[in-house]
């Protein structure tokens, strides 16, 4: 038997083939004709005939109609084979029904899941407009007061409506560092004034000998990373209209951190403000954050913080999930093969956008301590299929995550990862990392 799923294309005039039981009738025609079923005679219905070739009038009005999403026909053998045995054609024709059966709940399954996923939305969108108006009424105006009471930061782990996300991270983030407008756009004109003797000076020879810092603040580093980012979204890429957009802020800060100049992933993190906030915003935010001691660690690449940082995760790894700790243990993978580039891009880069903003709710409420939550909530979400995996099936798979991933099973995940060992919380785990990381800031 044979099952065509889907839909028949019509053209201009029948063809058929005949095979085993059955005969599938192809119906081509240009008007409304549907599949039609002919009884063959002779020798020549064996053989599958020559199709007349179209002249070009008639490709023109070539029209195509869809039947229904099962097309069968049962025909007895040609004449010129056996006969069928009753119980064969018996057992043809229960075949044929259980086979149309599994199309039609097939059908049926995917209209319900879509029906599902309808109303999951507009739940969503409702839980979202309702959101919306808390944070701009009641929220927003009192923020100092509020920002720290329960049911704020009950409502904050449900992730903020978009139209609010970029004003609270701005917030929340802050602005120690005392940044304005003005000063953004005194730095962007020194970058722009910098690729433009950039790019009547420079070389391919004349970066040959150039330091890592100064390879890593250059120009041809920003532009390749850029291209990078988010690439699905066609918007950062050149001649998208984000484009210039990141390439400023980018260029901006390398002149107001020159110590520190571009490091790879940063593009990332600034993308993702700049969906989320104006330019001069953008940048003041993306400064204050990457000043924070767990990026700076990072952004630095001060081995001696991360590792510290790394030994405070494992703490934590091993008191939530013992086994999949081991099972990492005895294959040697260390979490620097997948925290960094987590850490990096705070998760813009690994998990798909709209779970990665949940991901950055959550972190400028709970600050670093939620970046490596996120980190055991991943590994306890995937802990049953990562313990069937080896050393490089591991890396490769925390390093692209599954696109479907869905945020309310990773912040059940997250939610069910206590951060607490041996009676200590995080900070305290942590806190001589961080300790040290702000002693040699202020030593700078």
């Amino acid at each position: 038997l044979l099952l065509i799923s889907e839909s028949v294309l019509i053209w201009d005039r029948p063809e058929r083939w005949k095979s085993g039981s059955l005969l599938i009738v192809f119906s081509f025609s240009s008007s409304s004709s549907s599949l039609q079923e002919e009884q063959v005679k002779g020798s020549d219905a064996a053989a599958c005939p020559q199709q007349r070739p179209l002249s070009a009038g008639r490709r023109k009005n070539l029209e195509f109609e869809p039947l229904s999403t099962t097309a069968l026909i049962l025909e007895d053998r040609p004449a010129n084979l056996p006969a069928k045995s009753q119980e064969e054609t018996q057992r043809h024709k229960l075949e044929y029904e259980e086979m149309v059966a599994g199309a039609k709940r097939r059908e049926l399954k995917e209209a319900q899941k879509k029906k599902r996923q309808m109303k999951e939305r507009l739940r969503q969108e409702e839980s979202i407009s309702h959101a919306m108006v808390i944070w701009n009424n009641d929220i927003l105006p009192h923020w100092d007061t509020m920002k720290g009471t329960r049911r704020v930061r009950e409502l904050w782990w449900q992730g903020l409506p978009p139209s609010v996300r970029g004003r609270v991270w701005s917030l929340a983030i802050g602005n120690e560092l005392n940044i304005t407008p003005e000063l953004y756009e005194i730095f962007l004109s020194r970058a722009k004034e910098k690729w433009r003797s950039y790019s009547e000076t420079s070389s391919v020879n004349d970066n040959c000998g150039a330091s890592l810092a100064d390879r890593e603040s250059s120009l041809d580093l920003i532009k390749l990373d850029i291209s990078r980012t988010f690439p699905s979204l066609f918007i950062f890429q050149k001649g998208g209209p984000y484009h210039d957009l990141l390439h400023s802020v980018l260029g901006a800060y390398t002149c107001y951190r020159p110590d520190i100049g571009y490091v790879q992933g940063m593009s990332f993190i600034a993308a993702v403000l700049i969906l989320n906030l104006e330019e001069a915003e953008a940048f003041i935010t993306f400064a204050n954050l990457l000043n924070k001691p767990c990026q700076m660690a990072f952004f630095r690449v001060d081995h001696e913080l991360m590792l510290k940082y790394f030994a405070a995760f494992e703490v934590f790894f091993e008191e939530n999930l013992p086994r999949l700790f081991s099972h990492f243990q005895t294959n040697s993978l260390t979490p620097d093969l997948y925290l960094i580039d987590w850490i990096f891009t705070l998760y813009s880069k690994s998990l798909p956008l709209d779970v990665a903003c949940r991901v950055w709710d959550v972190f400028c409420r709970d600050g670093e301590e939620s970046l490596f939550r996120t980190g055991l909530g991943i590994l306890r979400l995937y802990e049953d299929v990562l313990l069937q995996m080896d050393f490089i099936h591991i890396a490769q798979f925390l390093t692209r995550l599954p696109e479907d991933l869905p945020a309310h099973t990773l912040f059940t995940a997250m939610a069910s990862t206590h951060m607490v060992s041996r009676n200590r919380r995080w900070a305290q785990v942590s806190g001589r990392a961080e300790q040290l990381s702000k002693n040699k800031l202020l030593l700078r």
